[in-house]
């Protein structure tokens, strides 16, 4: 069984950023009950970060919305941002 955990900046950001758009409320739910079974989905687009974040990874909620979220075992994961490319990316 997966387990999600979310940090301390996902929520206040899922609030502004998603919960006002309920298509994309509806998104998220259904990528991550995608991620939950099957990470490597190409409909998820799941890749490991560089850079700055290296040693996080994301996966796409639709086209330009991202989650970042750290890998803490093979089924613990912590969802730290959600947002645009260049809300969680900084770019």
């Amino acid at each position: 069984m997966v387990r999600i955990t979310l940090g301390r900046k996902f929520e206040p950001h899922f609030r502004k950023r998603i919960h006002p758009h309920k298509n994309l409320v509806r998104f998220y739910k259904e990528q991550v009950e995608l991620f939950k079974v099957d990470r490597k989905s190409p409909y998820l687009e799941d890749h490991a970060l560089s850079g700055k974040l290296q040693g996080f990874s994301s996966f796409s909620i639709t086209g330009d919305i991202r989650v970042v979220y750290l890998e803490r075992s093979k089924d613990h994961f912590v969802f730290i941002d959600i947002g645009t490319h260049t809300q969680v990316y900084g770019k």
